[in-house]
C-alpha cells in the first residue's frame, strides 16, 4: 500500500515537472487581467440590476400607497 502511495506521488511529481507547460509570466498577467476585468464588468452589471430594480420597487411601492 505505501508503495503504492510513493509511486504515484513520484509520477505526480514527474507529470508537474516535466509533462506539464507553464504559461510564462506574459501570459499569466494577460490572463489575470482579462479575469480582472470581466469580474468588474459582471460586478458593474449586477449593481446597476440592482439599483434599477430597487427604484422599479420603490416606484410601485409608492403608487400602491
Amino acid at each position: 500500500m505505501l508503495k503504492r502511495f510513493v509511486n504515484y506521488c513520484k509520477e505526480c511529481y514527474n507529470e508537474l515537472a516535466h509533462k506539464t507547460t507553464w504559461p510564462t509570466y506574459k501570459e499569466l498577467s494577460h490572463t489575470a487581467m482579462v479575469v480582472l476585468s470581466a469580474s468588474l464588468v459582471i460586478a458593474l452589471v449586477v449593481f446597476l440590476m440592482d439599483v434599477v430594480f430597487k427604484n422599479f420597487m420603490l416606484f410601485i411601492y409608492q403608487l400602491l400607497s
